[in-house]
């Protein structure tokens, strides 16, 4: 019988154990009798004797591949044509059939025939057909070809051999530009964090007086890009202009990438602006670089450049990288115009990222109305749309739908990925649904997608917030290949539970592994030494985050100002403040919140009127602190004041605890009119919503 859960995900039927003498016969051999064989003697066998080998069965004309028959009385050439043919439809088990059978006949096989072959084995990304392949290489006496060298370099590394591929380049009689671009190529491409490989390999190249070309360079800057390796990609931009070789756009555009990747945004631009003749891939690097660096705006500024004075319509992968940029600054009305543009262009609709990304662009605009309609108007939907879905609903608060989409999700016959099973665990730890958690921790074990580290931190987050504190140490205590996002999150289940010394204990032992904190977990632990009252403490972790220059990042010098105020040493968090060059929201309101919390009301309340008149734009948060502030000192006229502010001016629309804060004000001093007033709008507010 087939066990189905909650969410949908089903167990193996149980299995029952049967003797050889209750065993049915299939169904196929039903109605047959048995086949009448001579009497012989009988043999009495002992048990542990194997059964005699079978002759392996004989090579016949007709086990080759059928459309290509009789292959006897074809020329060779069509022969190869036939193979090739099936290369190109990635049918390589019928074309290795066929070489088998001219391999028995001693016909030869040409190199461009093997090309193909080589080529279909990159798309497959099938290591052993292509070493069937390079076999069969050997055998037609072609192993020393410069040619078929290149592209077995050039396979083996695209399909994850590094060791085969440098292999077969050593072999190599003579190793030209395109061989070395090749174990370049796929050095690069094979990730692992192999750029000092990449460097040792380029470094050998120009020592061999290898003469250099644009993709030679263009693989090591991409290297240098993935690797954050600026200063050695500056001296291959001088090796570059040294060699003349930055005449080329398509150099150019890798320069830009890498530049942008070790985050040096003014350097790719100057790139980019040299480029003579942007095509929509410099474009596209550019707009990618922006947004990748958090220059959302620029990149917009930039998309609308590209479109209206370029006339270059953006293309699918642009799309894909505009769209969350859009989503994160909400810009309904241009993502709009994007989406007509790929409703226009008919071939980027049923595109899987496309269609996501739509997905996910309406509904972080909260537009959820639109992100459903682009969700169910598409045929093609598949785990990636119904994962752009959930991540929406749960974006949206709206928790239930999210958890229940999985179990939509697999009743249309999609199997949850590893990114859905990410998605969905944060909801669980948000409706505290520990039950559904479990039976998705189950599916995840069952279908080996652990232990990977993000998804045992995210069960760790969600056993905790559904109050199950064993669980956290367990999976953490397990886990082998910790990193810093494990170590916080620990840190954060012992602080949801309540036991802080243990969460400063925890990081204690990971100052002491090989895991250094980073800006995140430094304002975990502020938060911690914020509840615990531990002065001493946060002033240790203020000198750890000055060593580390993360005073600067907005969150954290705000909780180090939250925290000296809340341990009542408002000396140190004015200095922490004023220390803050560019100050933003957050800092103020941290600073609020410290006068507010030292009984320093009126001083709260004027550094609130400062930042004001210094032109920095409050948030629904620091409205909540001043107004909170007001309640606890009786400043009706002014909660008044800032109240409609914050409705009119900036267009926050209020909460319930805010509207109740400025009511019971209005009530305690008799202003009962007023307060009935917003009593009013608060209902008609709520009914809205």
């Amino acid at each position: 019988m087939e066990v189905v859960s909650s969410l949908g995900f089903r167990d193996l039927p149980s299995l029952t154990l049967t003797s050889s003498l209750n065993h049915r016969p299939h169904p196929s051999f039903k109605g047959r009798s048995p086949a009448k064989s001579p009497a012989r003697p009988s043999r009495t066998r002992r048990p542990d004797s194997t059964p005699p080998a079978k002759k392996p069965k004989p090579f016949r004309e007709r086990d080759a591949f059928p459309s290509s028959l009789p292959l006897h009385s074809k020329n060779p050439h069509i022969i190869h044509r036939d193979i090739q043919n099936l290369a190109r439809r990635n049918k390589l088990e019928d074309a290795l059939t066929i070489l088998d059978y001219l391999e028995q006949r001693g016909i030869p096989v040409n190199a461009t025939t093997f090309s193909a072959l080589l080529a279909a084995c990159v798309r497959r990304k099938s290591l052993v057909l292509g070493k069937q392949v390079h076999v069969h290489i050997r055998i037609n006496g072609l192993e020393k070809s410069e040619f078929l060298g290149t592209k077995l370099v050039h396979m083996y590394t695209a399909c994850g051999s590094i060791e085969d591929a440098q292999k077969v380049f050593d072999e190599s009689p003579s190793s030209s530009v395109y061989s070395w671009n090749a174990l370049l190529r796929g050095t690069v491409i094979s990730g692992k964090r192999r750029y000092q490989d990449v460097l040792s390999t380029f470094t050998e190249m120009r020592e061999q007086g290898v003469d250099l070309n644009v993709y030679s360079l263009s693989n090591v800057f991409k290297s240098f890009a993935g690797a954050s390796a600026l200063r050695q990609g500056l001296k291959t931009h001088a090796l570059a202009i040294k060699n003349g070789l930055l005449n080329s756009s398509f150099l150019k555009t890798s320069l830009v990438d890498m530049y942008f990747k070790c985050g040096k945004v003014g350097l790719a631009r100057r790139v980019f602006d040299e480029i003579e003749e942007r095509d929509i891939v410099a474009w596209g690097a550019m707009i990618a670089g922006l947004a990748h660096n958090r220059r959302q705006w620029e990149a917009l500024g930039l998309f609308r450049m590209m479109v209206s004075q370029e006339g270059i319509y953006p293309n699918s992968v642009i799309i894909t990288t505009v769209l969350p940029v859009l989503g994160d600054v909400k810009a309904l009305k241009l993502g709009r115009e994007v989406h007509a543009h790929v409703l226009k262009s008919k071939n980027y609709v049923e595109q899987p990222f496309v269609h996501s990304g739509l997905i996910d662009f309406y509904c972080k605009c909260g537009d959820m109305v639109s992100g459903r309609r682009v969700f169910y108007g598409s045929k093609q939907r598949n785990a990636i749309s119904w994962t752009a879905l959930m991540s929406g609903y749960a974006a949206n608060g709206r928790f239930d739908q999210a958890l229940r989409s999985i179990v939509w999700m697999q009743q249309e016959g999609f199997k949850p990925d590893v990114v859905t099973i990410a998605t969905v665990l944060p909801v669980c730890a948000e409706l505290r649904a520990v039950k559904q958690g479990k039976e998705i921790h189950c599916y995840a074990l069952k279908n080996l997608f652990l232990p990977n580290v993000s998804l045992v931190t995210s069960l760790m987050v969600m056993y905790s917030k559904c109050g199950v504190p064993g669980y956290p140490v367990r999976l953490f205590d397990r886990l082998e290949q910790r990193n810093v996002k494990s170590w916080t999150a620990m840190i954060d289940c012992y602080a949801e539970t309540g036991d802080l010394k243990a969460g400063i204990e925890v990081f204690r032992s990971m100052l002491l592994s090989k895991h250094r904190p980073d800006s995140v977990t430094m304002g975990r632990v502020l938060t911690v030494c914020t509840e615990l009252k531990a002065l001493k403490l946060g002033k240790e972790i203020h000198g750890h985050i000055l060593k580390k220059e993360f005073e600067s990042i907005p969150f954290v010098s705000a909780r180090i100002i939250k925290m000296y105020g809340q341990c009542g040493d408002l000396r140190s968090a004015y200095f922490s403040f004023d220390a803050v060059i560019v100050k933003g929201s957050l800092t103020w309101t941290a600073i609020i919140e410290a006068y507010g919390c030292n009984g320093r009301l009126r001083d709260a309340v004027n550094c609130f009127e400062q930042m004001l008149s210094e032109g920095f734009t409050p948030n629904a948060v620091t409205f909540t602190a001043v107004l909170s502030i007001c309640s606890q000192a009786g400043f009706a006229d002014e909660a008044c004041r800032f109240f409609n502010l914050m409705h009119r001016t900036y267009k926050l629309q209020p909460s319930e605890d805010q509207y109740s804060m400025v009511i019971e004000l209005l009530n305690r001093f008799g202003r009962v009119e007023e307060a009935q007033r917003l009593s009013v709008m608060s209902s008609a507010s709520s009914l809205h919503t």
